[in-house]
């Protein structure tokens, strides 16, 4: 599998948002601090039908920060470019849909998913839930406020004794919402307990808008599973995803062409992590690029065999170009042997 992957075939007819056609079900999940530009550019790159950024908040007096700059569209982006809001004011989304317009989205999306309690506290996110009226007046609002797709993720309640994902998802689909994404578990389930697909099932029956499912989507075999049970239009694929871009492919061509990929070559692995560490140094510059690089690295790590780590060192580095030297090195100087295994040696 090289890193640049060519898509499903265009004519298959798969997800459409608004105007989008997209290429296959697969969709990067929004995952704040991890769904970025050189990320999403990867993910798009190795088979995801698209890729949502980062949760961005609503208030634009905050965008000037430098978390926020690099969470906003950017102008070098290729491809489908479709943000996260966070937020519980109609009017201050509104205006953030449309700066967000202006710059560039083609779909916005709104966060009314996260469980995060910070996110909770501020009565957003998956909070929003607990308030039908709220919800119908920011989706109605932001829809009035643009000429792009706006879409809306959610979970299936507050908490189980609260699901409510029907009446949410009748109230997107009269406000105009062009698509819903639904992680099943309630906001109180976080990441816990098992996925509620029937929820989802029982959504996609009800509308008549497109339903993307979210959760638990590990592998090509389970994301085959889960569409044929919700019969959803599109798999968002988040937490399976860090470390491993290349799922996107393997789920796609499991899917659509009945084909099963291997797992990423070590030339491949080598490949995608130095390209993954040179384009995130470049976005965020080397005081950002060195400590994002290391978690990405970490995830990366699951795809070794026990016993081989290169996290360790890596985390001691201190400038862009010793990680790149310590990845060439762990690759090259005897540590991988280009037989589809790993060699559990160290570079030293």
């Amino acid at each position: 599998m090289e890193i640049a992957v060519q898509c499903a075939a265009m004519n298959a007819s798969f997800l459409k948002i608004g105007p989008h056609q997209f290429s296959n079900q697969t969709i990067l999940a929004p995952m704040a601090g991890v769904t970025d530009l050189p990320y999403r550019n990867l993910c798009r790159e190795l088979g995801a039908g698209a890729a949502v950024a980062e949760m961005l908040t609503s208030n634009q007096t905050l965008w000037h920060s430098r978390k926020s700059i690099f969470r906003q569209i950017q102008k070098d982006e290729s491809g489908l470019r479709w943000i996260q809001m966070l937020g519980n004011d109609p009017q201050q989304m509104a205006g953030a849909a449309r700066e967000c317009e202006n710059k560039g989205a083609h779909i916005v999306d709104i966060n009314m998913g996260c469980p995060a309690k910070k996110v909770c506290k501020t009565a957003a996110g998956s909070a929003l839930l607990q308030n039908e009226v709220l919800v119908e007046k920011i989706l109605s609002t932001v829809v009035a406020a643009v000429n792009i797709p706006v879409t809306l993720k959610i979970r299936t309640g507050w908490a189980k004794q609260n699901k409510n994902a029907l009446t949410i998802g009748r109230i997107a689909e009269q406000s105009g919402i062009a698509a819903l994404s639904v992680h099943g578990r309630t906001r109180a389930c976080s990441y816990e307990e098992a996925v509620e697909y029937e929820t989802v099932a029982t959504l996609k029956q009800a509308l008549n808008i497109p339903v993307i499912v979210n959760g638990d989507i590990t592998s090509p075999e389970k994301a085959k599973a889960v569409l044929e049970q919700t019969g959803a239009d599109g798999l968002m694929i988040g937490r399976a995803a860090l470390g491993n871009p290349w799922l996107f492919h393997q789920v796609d061509q499991f899917i659509n062409h009945h084909k099963t990929v291997a797992e990423p070559s070590v030339n491949e692995l080598h490949n995608c992590i130095a390209r993954h560490v040179r384009e995130l140094h470049a976005f965020y510059g080397e005081y950002l690029g060195l400590r994002i690089a290391r978690k990405h690295v970490s995830w990366y790590e699951e795809k070794f065999p026990a016993r081989v780590s290169l996290r360790q060192q890596f985390n001691q580095l201190t400038s862009c170009e010793e990680q790149l030297d310590l990845i060439e090195c762990f690759f090259n100087r005897g540590n991988y042997q280009d037989n589809s295994r790993i060699l559990q040696r160290q570079c030293v």
